[in-house]
């Protein structure tokens, strides 16, 4: 897989690996989840509401692991235990896409052709639509074009069109900041904004403060003080662990992260659980 840009075979750009993610949260609640990622971002807004991620590295840099489930896999895992949905844009060589994730449901995605031929189930449009409160008439109305075959809708084009949709769910994108483009011109792109701020891991301590943190006031919140929150804590527990083992034999750092995240967060549930006891 090439990671040069330039023009391919068939005349359609070819782009190198990379993506963002897009948290429908303020950066002061998004930047604290996304220490526990235990990876270099840069984070800024993107709008009334929205914050956006850009990776200062990754696996897939190297060849190591496809952007696409590298990215998928890190939304998943902030989304765990929040109260916000996190959305992967990604796009390599030869595809782009995205993949939505909103607490404990099944991630969603959809994915292009270099050229813009669709790849995905017309259904997984809708439900990323009304996962997102979307205008289940007007939106969907114009995400439904992305679904069909478009000979002058390459894939990179395809994305900006899906982000265009999101603008009137209160998305905006630092300026620079393009579907497509080189991970370094990314960065840029968001560094030069006046609220942008680094993202990094800053110890165990840290992160286990910022993870209760979020768990506290995310969707398991209500779970952390309930009857169930033992029993979802185990659950955390047995399914974390098993994933990160399985992530980390396989150098999967999808899989990492996911099985990191629920890991920490079913840690966290039990500890609270036990603070409170002694309250």
């Amino acid at each position: 897989m090439s990671t040069a840009s330039g023009a391919s075979r068939d005349g359609h750009p070819v782009q190198a690996p990379g993506g963002l993610l897009l948290c429908r949260a303020r950066p002061r609640s998004a930047g604290p989840a996304a220490r526990l990622l235990r990876e270099r971002m840069l984070i800024a807004g993107a709008g009334p509401g929205w914050s956006v991620l850009v990776p200062e590295g990754g696996p897939w840099r190297h060849g190591a692991e496809p952007v696409d489930r590298v990215l998928t896999g890190w939304a998943a895992a902030l989304a765990v235990g929040a109260a916000w949905p996190v959305l992967a844009l990604w796009w390599d060589t030869d595809r782009s896409g995205f993949a939505l994730a909103s607490g404990f449901h099944r991630t969603v995605g959809y994915e292009w052709l270099a050229d813009g031929t669709p790849v995905g189930e017309d259904e997984a449009m809708r439900t990323f639509a009304t996962r997102l409160g979307l205008d289940p008439v007007l939106d969907v109305q114009s995400l439904e074009p992305l679904t069909r075959p478009d000979p002058v809708a390459d894939a990179r084009v395809r994305v900006s069109g899906l982000l265009a949709v999101l603008t009137r769910a209160g998305v905006l994108l630092p300026a620079g900041l393009e579907p497509g483009e080189p991970g370094d011109r990314l960065r840029d792109a968001v560094r030069t904004g006046p609220d942008a701020e680094q993202v990094e891991w800053t110890g165990r301590r840290a992160a286990v403060g910022a993870g209760l943190g979020v768990v506290k006031s995310g969707g398991l919140g209500s779970w952390l003080r309930g009857p169930g929150a033992h029993t979802l804590a185990a659950a955390q527990l047995a399914v974390g662990l098993p994933l990160t083992v399985r992530g980390i034999r396989r150098h999967s750092g999808g899989r990492i992260a996911v099985g990191a995240a629920l890991t920490l967060h079913g840690a966290l549930s039990l500890a609270y659980g036990r603070l409170r006891a002694y309250d």
